[in-house]
């Protein structure tokens, strides 16, 4: 299995590798051949891994860990992640209703917007997947799925007043960077 993290946005790499391959703590300790204190001792930010443990420690449980070097992230990306995190939230607690309406508005903006075909092809493709795997490419921070996001197909998921306080908490968010 392949997994691809943002090394600035997964701040806990280590959990999220352990999670991935839903092991505990222990099991990854073992597995790895560390011990089960050193595994809590990076998921609480008391030890930093370096680039060789994080693979060794994704290698023992089946999983790659790949690190990319992308322009960073405007603060209109950065907004675009935050709420299509708050989307995916919303997807996944209803994906019936959340995808219908996804695939709605796909189904006019490429009626509309033909030039863009591409991009909606892109989120045909995305939108037939688990939604876990959609949650994961609505929130990528790749330079690929920053342009998607400029076309999402999830318009109308948050009503105008959710819309208004996820900006509102994005603004806090963002003024204590």
């Amino acid at each position: 299995m392949y997994i691809k993290l943002d090394i600035l946005e997964e701040m806990n790499v280590v959990r999220h590798i352990r999670e991935v391959a839903n092991v505990t703590q222990s099991e990854l300790a073992r597995l790895a051949n560390t011990s089960q204190p050193t595994i809590a001792a990076y998921e609480t930010g008391a030890k930093m891994p370096s680039l060789r443990t994080l693979n060794r420690l994704a290698a023992s449980v089946g999983l790659n860990v790949d690190f990319d070097v992308v322009p960073a992230l405007t603060r209109e990306d950065r907004r675009s992640i935050y709420l299509h995190r708050r989307i995916a939230e919303h997807l996944k607690a209803d994906p019936g209703n959340t995808l219908t309406t996804a695939r709605t508005n796909l189904a006019l903006m490429r009626s509309l917007h033909p030039e863009a075909g591409d991009l909606f092809e892109q989120w045909e493709q995305i939108l037939s997947q688990p939604v876990m795997s959609i949650v994961d490419a609505m929130t990528d921070t790749g330079p690929e799925y920053r342009e998607l996001r400029q076309v999402t197909p999830f318009a109308g998921v948050l009503d105008a007043e959710q819309r208004a306080s996820v900006y509102r908490e994005f603004r806090r968010e963002d003024a204590r960077r």
